[in-house]
């Protein structure tokens, strides 16, 4: 037997196989002059990625599909509502730390809108810190590195692949 701690262990319970922890993710897009602006929030308290700009995300809840979490988290972190129907596929991210835990298998898929209700603003004090307007081609540092990979991507106008995949 090797000496990678538990954690890294296969849960039996999967059969062998790897869990996938799925999380949706919503760029607020609006048209500023001359160029985008998206929503970005300042994360706090999570303890993942701290201190960095992110987009409005969160874990698919057990029985939600990825469009109804991004719904879900848009309206718990910024007090907005999206029609699920103006939800627009920008590319799904698969990340995973090679023989790493299970937590560390996911797949993040991305969306984009430029249709809400509501005034965006920071809803969950406690995992934000502040929330603002971002031009794209202007994205604040530190920003959480994948989304900030998105981001650039969509920011350059090439378009988004419909998968990548980013090994940690």
């Amino acid at each position: 037997m090797d000496d990678a701690p538990q954690r890294y262990a296969p849960d039996d319970r999967l059969g062998g196989r790897t869990l996938l922890v799925a999380a949706s993710y919503v760029v607020l897009v609006r048209p500023g002059s001359g160029h985008h602006e998206v929503l970005l929030q300042l994360r706090r308290g999570t303890g993942y990625m701290d201190g960095h700009w992110a987009t409005l995300a969160g874990h698919v809840d057990p029985g939600e599909s990825v469009h109804e979490a991004a719904v879900r988290e848009a309206d718990e972190e910024a007090g907005i509502r999206i029609d699920p129907t103006d939800l627009v596929p920008l590319t799904v991210l698969h990340r995973f730390e090679r023989g790493g835990p299970p937590v560390e298998q996911r797949v993040d898929v991305f969306f984009s809108t430029t249709r809400w209700v509501g005034v965006p603003s920071v809803r969950e004090a406690d995992k934000a810190a502040a929330m603002g307007w971002f031009a794209l081609d202007e994205l604040p540092e530190p920003m959480v590195p994948h989304e900030r990979l998105v981001l650039d991507t969509l920011a350059s106008g090439s378009p988004l692949p419909a998968v990548l995949s980013l090994p940690t």
